[in-house]
């Protein structure tokens, strides 16, 4: 079970949201510096999300370069802005261990495609939900995918892994969503678990269900994981 410390980006400080409000900010800090302080902790993985790329859909290469560099030795996973293979893999060369794709994902079947062909197991795709639907565009923007029907898209497509955010708990420290995470791991999908993820306990919960990982970002920044 993997435990892997988000850093949510916008403009070039690291910040944090209470589910998804651009206007809720928890906290605010130099970007480099803070993936330099979480990076010493040595996490698993850290989970770098560009909040201004994920509402633009422009990729911003050269900070999320800077921050995966902060990152020294630790894996980073990078997301937001990832509209075009040539994108996600501009980001691999900057050094991401994997990308993740949302908004991309779920549009034209053969986009999924595409991605799947030029990175592998280098992709994973974000299922982020509210009210049971999944949501894209930095969480702006509603479809009327069901999670289930999420889920079938991406083992249909071949995707290795996903990364599901209940986006009502997230940044709120009220614990998973646990259902959501019993409904992905019923799929033959890795699954990664994201929003409310508060101590350990949360973090065996779900690996009990079945999780690969549990990415944790408020809780991580308070202190909650540190000895």
């Amino acid at each position: 079970m993997q435990l892997i410390p988000a850093v949510d980006l916008l403009g070039s400080d690291a910040t944090r949201l209470e589910q998804g409000d651009y206007d809720r900010e928890l906290f605010r800090r130099p970007a480099e510096s803070y993936v330099a302080e979480v990076a010493a902790t040595a996490p698993d993985m850290i989970h770098l999300v560009d909040l201004d790329g994920a509402r633009s859909g422009q990729l911003r290469l050269d900070v999320l370069a800077d921050c995966i560099a902060a990152a020294g030795a630790v894996p980073v996973q990078v997301s937001g802005g990832v509209r075009s293979v040539g994108a996600a893999e501009s980001l691999l060369e900057a050094g991401a261990a994997r990308v993740l794709i949302g908004t991309a994902a779920f549009g034209p079947r053969d986009e999924l495609d595409a991605f799947i062909d030029a990175l592998g197991d280098r992709l994973a795709v974000t299922i982020d939900v509210r009210d049971g639907l999944v949501k894209v565009a930095g969480w702006l923007e509603a479809t009327a995918i069901t999670v289930d029907a999420a889920a079938r898209r991406c083992v249909d497509a071949g995707v290795i892994r996903v990364l599901g955010t209940s986006i009502a708990r997230d940044g709120t420290g009220l614990g998973p969503d646990l259902a959501l995470y019993r409904t992905l791991v019923a799929y033959p999908l890795r699954v990664l678990a994201a929003g409310g993820v508060r101590d350990e306990r949360d973090v065996d919960d779900l690996a009990r269900i079945g999780c690969e990982g549990a990415v944790t970002g408020r809780a991580f920044a308070e202190g909650h994981f540190r000895s």
